[in-house]
């Protein structure tokens, strides 16, 4: 192999100032937490895993419309719903 030169130490500098900001936040989507406090987290950078117990048409209506408005992707997967902030894609290449 061929030397080359990697400086580690200033890597740094070359990373996208867009650094992902923001938790995974895990959750039960069951009725029992009011939409407004779902549409707060994804508005604070959060992406939501929420299993689903019962009707999902009915229990994401509360909020789906508010998280399409800002940007934001709402993803029905399996038994759950992913749902991302704007500018963070929910890639479903390889379902």
């Amino acid at each position: 192999m061929g030397d080359f030169n990697l400086n580690l130490q200033t890597a740094e500098e070359h990373l996208d100032e867009d650094d992902a900001e923001g938790d995974v936040v895990l959750g039960v989507l069951d009725g029992s937490t009011p939409p407004e406090e779902w549409v707060q987290s994804v508005a604070r950078g959060n992406v939501l895993f929420l299993a689903i117990e019962g009707d999902l048409n009915k229990l994401a209506s509360g909020f789906a419309r508010d998280i399409k408005d800002m940007d934001g992707q709402l993803m029905h997967f399996r038994k759950f719903l992913v749902v991302s902030p704007p500018g963070v894609d929910i890639n479903t290449d390889d379902l």
